[in-house]
């Protein structure tokens, strides 16, 4: 794999961040936790995922259970099925409140549908960990393994803006603006970051969003499915590109909808725009080997299940949680409360520095093969 990458083919970035956190005495005591929650080595954690809509949630099963298997904990990691949806994660979750699972790390389905399971989990005495998606609307979540995802939405928003200046010196520059699902709390953390970086272009008139579509709720796109993207950027270009306005770029959130996003500007005949993403994936790491698609995020699936699983031993010995954040409501604050976490920061991938961020990280490699 690494041979392809360096003639220009492709490699896989996927998911992650490192992070670590934990509590005293061997119990959970930070941020409402409960003083129920005893957590001993050989006892099963419990961990629901949400659909395998991309790389990263594909690797994550066995991300954990390596991690929790070396760790001397047992491991119960289900998925939510393709068909089953929201339901199918809250029987997840309630079941394993039945099983007296003393933690229970949680990559939402939709954040704000859990508040009667973790409630549930809470009055059992189970330690509630959300990763990688914040649970909202419910003071019963202890902990948030995630990244800093502002800063994830204001990397994308800047490449954008590099990009096009890349390409075109000076603009005016004409973009348009998705987002991912409204059910996924990280969506509007991610968009709110963009627009940090773009509102005050949109402002002084160097960035235009054509269609005039710039609020969350018109530009999420539902489940994160890519053929909804495709679907919307094809109503785009008809609706104010096919008098031969030109599409300079378009603020991606994912891989996946820059797919979909790609696909459309194919089909209508349109200059490749500067399009933006997140996961690396290896379709989207070629893309950008070849120029179609600019940027990605890094992130590793494997650490970001290391670091929950590395809170989890902390929690068992009682150790003082170490780097954790409890005040940065921007991007752990869940409407009720600001759930505590440590953040990291996540990487820009562009053609120009793809071959040396894989190069220098065998745990890149590893993903690629695992993709």
């Amino acid at each position: 794999m690494r041979t392809k990458l360096l003639l220009g083919a492709t490699i896989a970035v996927v998911a992650a961040v490192a992070l670590a956190g934990c509590s005293s005495s061997g119990r959970t005591s930070s941020g409402g936790s409960s003083d129920d929650a005893v957590i001993k080595k050989g006892d099963t954690v419990g961990v629901a995922l949400p659909q395998k809509t991309s790389a990263n949630w594909v690797l994550a099963k066995q991300s954990f259970e390596d991690a929790l298997t070396k760790a001397g904990f047992k491991a119960d990691v289900i998925y939510t099925s393709d068909s089953g949806g929201v339901p199918d994660q809250q029987r997840t979750v309630a079941n394993m409140v039945t099983k007296k699972y003393k933690v229970i790390i949680i990559a939402a389905q939709d954040g704000s549908q859990l508040g009667t399971q973790t409630a549930a989990a809470k009055k059992a005495g189970s330690t509630v960990i959300a990763w990688d998606r914040n649970i909202t609307g419910t003071k019963n979540v202890d902990y948030y393994v995630a990244f800093n995802n502002y800063k994830v939405g204001q990397l994308q928003a800047q490449a954008l803006l590099d990009g096009m200046k890349a390409k075109k010196a000076s603009g005016p520059y004409n973009i348009e603006l998705f987002a991912g699902a409204s059910t996924d709390a990280n969506a509007g953390v991610f968009f709110n970051g963009a627009m940090n970086v773009l509102q005050p272009k949109i402002d002084d008139g160097t960035v235009k969003v054509v269609s005039g579509q710039t609020d969350f709720q018109q530009v999420q796109t539902d489940n994160w499915d890519k053929g909804n993207a495709q679907k919307r950027m094809s109503n785009l270009i008809t609706a104010h590109y096919s008098n031969g306005t030109v599409l300079d770029g378009v603020l991606s959130p994912n891989d996946q909808l820059a797919l979909g996003i790609l696909t459309a500007t194919k089909a209508a005949k349109l200059p490749n725009p500067i399009v933006t993403g997140q996961d690396s994936e290896l379709d989207a790491i070629t893309r950008i080997m070849q120029g179609t698609q600019y940027s990605t995020i890094y992130k590793n699936t494997d650490e970001e299940a290391q670091a929950a699983v590395d809170l989890v031993v902390s929690l068992s010995k009682g150790d003082k949680p170490k780097g954790l954040v409890t005040d940065d409501k921007t991007n752990s604050g869940n409407g009720v409360k600001t759930v505590p976490y440590v953040p990291l920061t996540p990487i820009l991938i562009t053609k120009d520095n793809a071959v040396k961020e894989y190069a220098s990280n065998a745990d890149m490699e590893a993903a690629a093969k695992k993709g």
